[in-house]
C-alpha cells in the first residue's frame, strides 16, 4: 500500500491569536486529512503549523521538509513583516529539489510580500512594493469600499459568498470536478491580491482560472500552476481566503481587524461549497502527482 502523502500547513507568522493564525484553516486541515483512496486508506497525513523560530531567527519546519519530513508544502503567507529568512528560501527551494509540491498563497496589498523571494516561484506573485503586475494599468485600486487597503485588492465579493470563475477548456487538472467538467465558483473575498504568469527558461507557468472583479468588472487571475525543470509541482494562489474558516463557515469568526460584513451565499449553495472543496482537493492531488 503507498503511503499517504505528508503534508504541511504552514503560516509565516508565530501562534497569535487575533490574527490569520493556522488554526484559522482547521477545515481544509480536516477535509485534506478525511479524504481517502480506492482501497478506503488515507491519501493524506496533515500537520498545521505557524511559524516555529530556532534560535538562529529560521523557520524549524522548513529545515525539516528540506530534509525530506513531507511531501507537500502549504505556505500561506499572512505577514506583514517579510517573515521568510535567506535560509527559509533555501530550504524551501531544496525541498522543491527533491521533488516536494508547493502551495503558496497570500492575500492584498503587501501581504505576504516575503512569497515573492522563492525563485521562479514566487515572481507569479505581485505586490505592491514588490514585483508589481508588469501591467501598470493594473496598479490601481479596485476595491473602494475597504479604503485602508490598496491595490492590488480585487474585489471578488464578500466574505462567505462566492465568486463565479472563467476556466480554459480543457480545464487544467487543478479546474476539474470529479465528472471531468470546469469548477465553476470559488469563495469569494473583498480584496484579493494578484497572481500572474511569469515564464522564465526551464519553468512553465499557465494560468488556469480567472475571477471578474464585482466593483469594477476587471478580469484578474485567480491561480497559476507552475512546472519547472528539476523541481517538484507548484501553485501560486491570489488569497487565502479561497481556503479560510471564515470565507467557508463565516461563523467560525475571524481576526478583529476585519471589518467587512461577511455574507453566507457558500453555505446556501452546495455547488459552490463543493467547488471550493474539489480546488483543494485537486491541489494537492495535483502536488502529489496523481492527477
Amino acid at each position: 500500500m503507498t503511503r499517504p502523502q505528508r503534508i504541511l500547513l504552514k503560516t509565516t507568522i508565530p501562534t497569535l491569536e487575533d490574527d490569520w493564525h493556522v488554526g484559522r484553516f482547521s477545515l481544509l486541515a480536516d477535509h485534506l486529512a478525511g479524504l481517502t483512496g480506492g482501497d478506503g486508506a488515507a491519501l493524506y497525513v496533515v500537520t498545521a503549523h505557524d511559524r516555529i523560530e530556532t534560535p538562529a531567527g529560521d523557520d524549524a519546519d522548513l529545515a525539516a521538509a528540506a530534509e525530506g519530513a513531507y511531501d507537500q508544502l502549504w505556505l500561506f503567507g499572512v505577514d506583514v513583516t517579510g517573515a521568510l529568512t535567506d535560509a527559509d528560501c533555501a530550504h524551501i527551494d531544496r525541498f522543491r529539489g527533491r521533488g516536494g509540491g508547493v502551495f503558496i498563497t497570500r492575500d492584498h496589498q503587501d501581504l505576504g510580500a516575503c512569497l515573492s523571494r522563492l525563485g521562479a516561484l514566487g515572481l507569479t506573485q505581485h505586490f505592491q512594493t514588490v514585483n508589481p503586475e508588469p501591467d501598470v494599468s493594473r496598479r490601481r485600486i479596485d476595491d473602494r469600499i475597504t479604503t485602508e487597503i490598496s491595490w492590488p485588492n480585487y474585489h471578488s465579493g464578500a466574505n462567505g459568498d462566492f465568486q463565479a470563475i472563467a476556466v480554459d477548456e480543457p480545464p487544467h487538472p487543478l479546474m476539474r470536478r470529479a465528472d471531468g467538467g470546469p469548477i465553476r465558483y470559488l469563495p469569494s473575498h473583498p480584496h484579493e491580491g494578484a497572481v500572474g504568469p511569469a515564464p522564465r527558461a526551464g519553468v512553465e507557468t499557465r494560468v488556469v482560472a480567472t475571477g471578474t472583479s464585482q466593483a469594477t468588472g476587471v478580469r484578474f487571475n485567480l491561480a497559476v500552476a507552475v512546472e519547472e525543470a528539476g523541481r517538484g509541482r507548484a501553485v501560486s494562489d491570489s488569497s487565502f481566503h479561497h481556503l479560510c474558516d471564515f470565507n467557508w463557515e463565516p461563523a467560525r469568526g475571524c481576526p478583529s481587524f476585519v471589518c467587512e460584513t461577511p455574507g453566507d451565499g457558500l453555505a446556501r449553495s452546495p455547488e459552490a461549497m463543493s467547488d471550493s472543496r474539489r480546488y483543494a482537493e485537486n491541489i494537492a492531488a495535483w502536488l502529489a502527482g496523481a492527477v
